[in-house]
């Protein structure tokens, strides 16, 4: 799995990292969703690294995912950030138009 992160994104999680824990794990929500395969795309800042995690390629940060929830992500995705919300997507389309900076921080 690979990880392109946009300028601004970059910025504003290096902004949030000073405040938090060092790495980022991609994490497939499914808090309220109703069923395991019903959830949300999502993404924290963590002081963990689990051996059940594997690492995403990308240069400015250290991200994982844990693997059984590596089926719920693309094999290359893009993390933008645009009047105060991250988006998550990949060439097949949006994971998650709506991450806010506070949900990134929990």
């Amino acid at each position: 799995m690979e990880l392109n992160i946009s300028k601004k994104a970059k910025d504003k999680l290096a902004e949030l990292e000073k405040q938090h824990d060092p790495y980022l794990l991609f994490w497939y929500d499914i808090e309220g969703c109703g069923c395991g395969v019903n959830g949300i795309p999502t993404l924290r800042f963590t002081d963990q690294q689990k051996t059940n995690y594997q690492q995403i390629k990308n240069k400015d940060f250290t991200v994982y995912v844990e693997n059984q929830q590596a089926i719920f992500f693309a094999k290359k995705m893009r993390l933008d950030y645009n009047k105060g919300m991250f988006r998550l997507s990949s060439p097949e389309g949006i994971l998650n138009l709506f991450i806010s900076p506070e949900d990134i921080i929990k």
